[in-house]
């Protein structure tokens, strides 16, 4: 079911919400939070499509902000607020608020917003583009207990990586850090099979993709070794290789879809690590909302060496940058990498 309102108002949505609902036979609510997406009109149609795919997993009333831009100076003093409500098959399995804000209201999207949050739920702050420097600081941001960006999507995806560091608050997170779950958990749980201490490491990904510097951060931060960062033509993410003792330990993955994973005296074993679309990684941050301390500390350790591959790459075929682990005579012999 689908409502529209134009030039309404928070109190107008409320009981569109209510009616729309008796109206399908489901007067109760039953979703767990709010997730509120701060966003365009060129990525509201893919944010709001993910986010319905997510409430799947995580039930929950869905308010997306649209800032709309005007035009000429007249249209930029008055306020105006549109709204689409929609419940039942048309919004997942909770319900969803479309604002449209004009004018002067784009200014004070909180007023708005806030009145439409669930009672006595979490709430989750989503900016799929476009996030501001301090998200906590943020109108929006401030009513969020977790707010999560995608760095991938900026034009200086690596900058910002250094943009997040600086602003950071506990509850902030990004898509970018959630990409490579997977790569951690199998590289932790390969160092538990192998218990073997780590002197150096490889990560070997596309130029300027975050994913790729978060986790040479956690495994610089993590094992106290030197990690060097190579370039590939990806996809994303395609290689990590430690070096102990023994052996290396290479966990491949060429065609971003399935892995090998190499250790020593083990024979080479297949691993699915494929790519994960928006949806599946917005469910899993949506899993937790307490504050991811890993995900602060490495996304802290090398913000002040991080560099772009391509500045960083020496006059060679095959262009390298390096992010020590800390500026220490000598590293320390590893540890155990720990999952998320």
């Amino acid at each position: 079911m689908k409502i529209d309102l134009t030039e309404t108002n928070s109190s107008k949505i409320n009981a569109a919400l209510v009616k729309a609902r008796r109206d399908i036979g489901t007067p109760a609510i039953g979703m767990v939070l709010t997730l509120v997406i701060v966003t365009d009109e060129e990525n509201a149609y893919d944010a709001l499509k993910s986010a319905n795919d997510a409430s799947h997993e995580h039930p929950s009333r869905i308010v997306v902000v649209v800032k709309r831009v005007s035009r000429s100076p007249r249209s930029r003093q008055g306020a105006r607020l549109d709204a689409e409500v929609r419940v039942g098959a048309d919004s997942g399995t909770g319900e969803t608020v479309v604002l449209r804000l004009h004018g002067e209201l784009v200014d004070h999207a909180q007023s708005v917003v806030l009145p439409l949050l669930l009672p006595d739920a979490p709430v989750v702050v989503w900016w799929p583009d476009g996030a501001p420097t301090d998200l906590a600081g943020d109108p929006l941001g401030a009513l969020g207990q977790r707010r999560i960006t995608d760095t991938y999507a900026c034009e200086d995806p690596i900058g910002a990586l250094g943009t997040r560091a600086a602003a950071y608050a506990p509850g902030d997170t990004d898509l970018s850090w959630t990409r490579i779950t997977p790569w951690r958990s199998m590289l932790a749980a390969a160092l538990d099979q192998q218990n073997l201490s780590v002197t150096s490491a490889t990560v070997e990904g596309e130029a300027q993709n975050p994913s790729c510097e978060l986790l040479a951060m956690w495994l610089a931060d993590r094992l106290q070794v030197p990690v060097t960062r190579t370039l590939s033509s990806g996809p994303g993410l395609t290689a990590v290789r430690l070096e102990t003792k023994d052996g290396a330990i290479v966990l491949d993955r060429a065609d971003g879809a399935l892995a090998t994973l190499c250790m020593p005296g083990q024979p080479d074993r297949a691993v699915a690590l494929k790519r994960r679309d928006t949806a599946e990684l917005l469910a899993e941050e949506l899993r937790r909302l307490d504050p991811d301390n890993t995900y602060e500390t490495s996304l802290k350790f090398g913000v002040s060496k991080l560099r772009s591959p391509d500045a960083a790459a020496p006059a060679k075929p095959e262009a390298t940058s390096e992010a020590p682990a800390e500026a220490a005579p000598k590293p320390k012999p590893a540890k155990k990498a720990a999952a998320k």
